[in-house]
């Protein structure tokens, strides 16, 4: 069985007989330290999922960047936002908003650039490196409504804005969701096995808005983006960060078919009941588990996992190699 047939049918709960799909996250921190240690787990535990690897020769009007993603300094994406990044080899933080905080009324968004240059991909090369491996391959430019709203506005002032609702913001969200569809579309319109879109929506133990107001704001955009993978006959991912109890449901209703979520923030046994209706995309504990656990804290953590929401199927063996994490205790994840 190759791994692209492994993925489907994990998604399908139709894995009575195979292994558990696996897939390790990298950030260039870990490449930098432990390159030895991660030769080694790829070498023993191979991906069955990839992403199309980025690259701007892939577009034929090249995305606007300035700057290196992941070193110490400022850099710039495609939307215009400016990172300020103080440590290498992870993601900088926003530090100057392009709508600022005296703009309550969202007045001026001149600065912000759409980044069209995305729809320009080149199919033909996606398609080639689709055909060039077995693996589940999923795309590799991300819808993000919530988070590039962050990035433009500022979390602080983001909030409020979704309190009071400006109605030039409530403009601007619309025409960023008309461009995320566009560049669903245009992704799904390759061979790529599933979509791929994200936000952070929790805290260590809530949403970071009233659940009522991810229904009425979030939904409808996230099942816009499920509905496009569905037409053309893709699978659909979806990550978040923190305690994302609230939204689990209408993940399930639009569609969504695998999630990567904190299930050790949120809790396993909370989880557990919705085994068997969705596919938990890892992950293992990156707070506490990988730092510091123990050999045998490690294999509890998976053995809970795979107790609490695997039903043939429903569980693909993720782990995030980032800050802080005793590569051993990575190692141990995927062995277990």
């Amino acid at each position: 069985m190759t791994s692209r047939e492994l993925v489907y049918k994990t998604l399908a709960f139709d894995n009575a007989q195979g292994r558990v799909p696996r897939q390790m996250w990298l950030l260039p921190w870990a490449n930098k330290r432990y390159q030895k240690e991660i030769d080694a787990i790829h070498r023993d535990y191979a991906d069955d999922i990839v992403e199309v690897p980025l690259d701007h020769k892939r577009y034929a009007l090249s995305p606007k960047t300035q700057g290196d993603w992941f070193a110490v300094g400022e850099y710039t994406d495609e939307w215009g936002c400016t990172f300020t990044n103080i440590h290498d080899g992870i993601i900088g933080e926003v530090k100057c908003p392009i709508v600022p905080a005296d703009d309550e009324f969202w007045d001026d968004v001149s600065r912000i650039h759409i980044p069209v240059e995305l729809l320009t991909l080149d199919k033909d090369s996606v398609n080639e490196f689709c055909a060039s491996t077995d693996k589940f391959v999923l795309q590799s430019d991300l819808a993000r409504p919530f988070e590039r709203l962050q990035f433009i506005r500022g979390t602080e002032n983001l909030l409020m804005d979704l309190a009071l609702r400006p109605p030039k913001m409530l403009s601007f969200m619309e025409k960023m969701h008309e461009f995320y569809c566009r560049l669903m579309t245009t992704w799904a319109q390759t061979d790529v096995d599933g979509l791929f879109f994200m936000d952070d929506w929790g805290t260590q133990q809530s949403l970071l808005i009233n659940p009522k107001l991810w229904v009425e704001l979030i939904k409808p955009m996230y099942k816009d983006y499920a509905d496009i993978a569905k037409e053309y006959g893709k699978k659909i991912f979806f990550h978040s960060d923190g305690f994302t109890l609230d939204i689990i449901p209408h993940l399930i209703e639009i569609g969504i078919d695998a999630v990567n979520l904190q299930i050790f923030c949120i809790g396993p046994e909370k989880l557990s009941q919705f085994k068997g209706r969705i596919t938990f995309w890892g992950e293992i504990d990156r707070q506490y588990i990988l730092p510091s656990g123990n050999r045998q804290q490690v294999q509890d953590a998976v053995r809970l996992s795979r107790e609490c929401l695997w039903s043939n199927g429903g569980v693909i063996a993720q782990c995030e190699f980032g800050p802080g994490a005793n590569p051993e205790n990575v190692y141990t994840v995927f062995e277990t």
